[in-house]
């Protein structure tokens, strides 16, 4: 009896919202957003620029938080040539390499931002548009845009939608290797 009394209740309040044409939103349950732990330990020099990337990445994203030395899902690691790249070993798993000398070329934080893209499941996109944060170095060095686009932003979304650990693979989000992002720096003649 009192089950058919709240729902009396609750139809009531909002046919007479709806009638004064107010709304009353149902609220849904929260997605539990998703926690990678990233580490920089082995990339000092780039350790502010790793918490402005996952800054970034925090707030164009829904559901997932990137955190800082509360684990190891994600390694940064500072080298000295080869070019930047990301291994991811599983969605929002893997190590980030960012080439120190690539860094004094390019925009380290759209570096950044970009490598960190390959461990939220996002491949390289060439097309050379400075929007685009996964085109990468194919912008040039004048694009120092570190944004992903919306596109790219709810694809992350997308992927971590409903998850909880970042142990989650599918699809084509299992492990990669994304090298060649970043044309390399000139060699030193001398």
């Amino acid at each position: 009896m009192n089950s058919r009394i709240s729902r009396a209740a609750v139809a009531f309040v909002a046919t007479a919202g709806a009638t004064l044409g107010v709304t009353v939103a149902n609220p849904s349950p929260a997605a539990a957003a998703m926690t990678i732990c990233y580490n920089t330990s082995q990339a000092p020099s780039f350790a502010s620029i790793a918490n402005q990337a996952a800054t970034i990445w925090n707030n164009a994203t829904t559901n997932l938080t990137l955190s800082p030395n509360c684990g190891s899902n994600l390694r940064i690691y500072q080298i000295t040539g080869g070019g930047s790249y990301a291994v991811r070993t599983s969605l929002g798993n893997g190590r980030v390499y960012i080439d120190t000398q690539q860094a004094q070329q390019y925009s380290p934080l759209r570096i950044m931002t970009h490598e960190i893209g390959h461990i939220l499941g996002l491949p390289d996109n060439y097309n050379g548009n400075c929007a685009i944060l996964m085109s990468g170095g194919s912008a040039g060095t004048s694009c120092t845009n570190p944004y992903p686009s919306t596109t790219e932003a709810n694809r992350v979304s997308n992927l971590f939608a409903g998850t909880r650990s970042a142990e989650r693979t599918s699809g084509d989000t299992g492990g990669a290797v994304f090298r060649d992002s970043w044309p390399a720096a000139p060699a030193t003649v001398g």
